[in-house]
């Protein structure tokens, strides 16, 4: 995926947050920006995680442009780093069920006339090329491509016409689920079958939100072992950004950093004729336009 450079005539602060280790120190995690040339310049002396950088707001921004611009620092070959989720530690994980057009009408349900609330917890986020390991308690694991808000500012009840001042950027996400809990077990319990260790893989990066001005009207798409399974658009959305904010925030305080996982287009293994289902040994690659690809193996 191509890389969008920070446009210094403009002083603009379109950038791609990442937190990454390098392959000479795998335990230090630090904070970097990936450039157009598939470099990894570090920011760390700036903001200690990728959540400081976004709770800095554009001051913090600001400072991060300005070294990108006179620091002359072209920073590490992608092939000298591994790329970690580009943020971690957030206070909430929210999702958005059944927000897919498309998605409600190959399960046979009607489009939810409000959206629909789950949510994971920030142990499930892990990389955009971690391994998932297999849940001993499921037999039914299944793939969700998703595009993924991040907030960018804390807000309260944020009404819709303001809601996009509250978005820092986007990322790629993955909703792995366990169907049987979410759907059966137990009368179906939402939160054991999406709330399982790695079952959020997000990345490549972080991209702020000027770097995409319509985020309803993107391909995503999720391939198994280089077979395409989902492929749609978010223009298929029931519930937009700004709607999806305005609602979320009616009930819980957002936070800088809170990640909010969109949807998922159809295309999904349970509904599949016969189903489908992951096992251990299946990679996973997660894409939307205009962001990058993360790649998961199920172990």
């Amino acid at each position: 995926t191509k890389l969008i450079l920070l446009d210094s005539l403009l002083q603009e602060t379109k950038m791609r947050l990442v937190q990454f280790t390098h392959k000479n120190s795998p335990h230090n995690l630090s904070v970097g920006i990936l450039t157009e040339q598939n470099t990894v310049v570090d920011v760390s002396h700036i903001a200690g995680s990728g959540l400081d950088l976004i709770a800095g707001g554009t001051s913090r921004l600001g400072e991060v442009s300005n070294y990108l611009q006179t620091s002359g620092n072209l920073g590490f070959k992608l092939e000298e780093v591994d790329l970690q989720a580009p943020l971690t530690r957030m206070d909430k994980v929210l999702c958005i069920g059944m927000n897919y057009r498309d998605h409600c009408e190959e399960q046979g349900v009607p489009i939810p006339q409000e959206p629909l609330v789950f949510n994971k917890f920030p142990s499930c986020v892990v990389g955009p090329f971690d391994d998932i390991p297999y849940p001993p308690e499921t037999k039914e694991l299944d793939w969700e491509v998703e595009l993924v808000v991040v907030v960018g500012r804390a807000g309260f009840q944020v009404p819709e016409s303001e809601a996009m001042d509250y978005v820092f950027g986007y990322a790629v996400g993955h909703d792995v689920s366990a169907r049987d809990w979410q759907l059966r077990r137990n009368g179906g319990q939402w939160m054991v079958g999406k709330g399982m260790p790695g079952f959020a893989p997000i990345g490549p990066c972080v991209i702020t939100k000027d770097c995409l001005p319509n985020p309803e009207n993107l391909r995503l798409y999720c391939k198994v072992n280089g077979v395409t399974k989902q492929d749609s658009s978010t223009k298929e959305m029931v519930f937009n950004v700004p709607q999806i904010i305005a609602w979320v925030s009616k009930f819980f305080k957002i936070l800088p950093g809170d990640i909010i996982f969109t949807g998922t287009p159809p295309g999904v293994g349970i509904f599949k004729s016969p189903p489908e289902v992951l096992k251990s040994g299946d990679t996973v690659v997660c894409g939307v336009e205009g962001i990058g690809e993360i790649s998961n193996k199920i172990v």
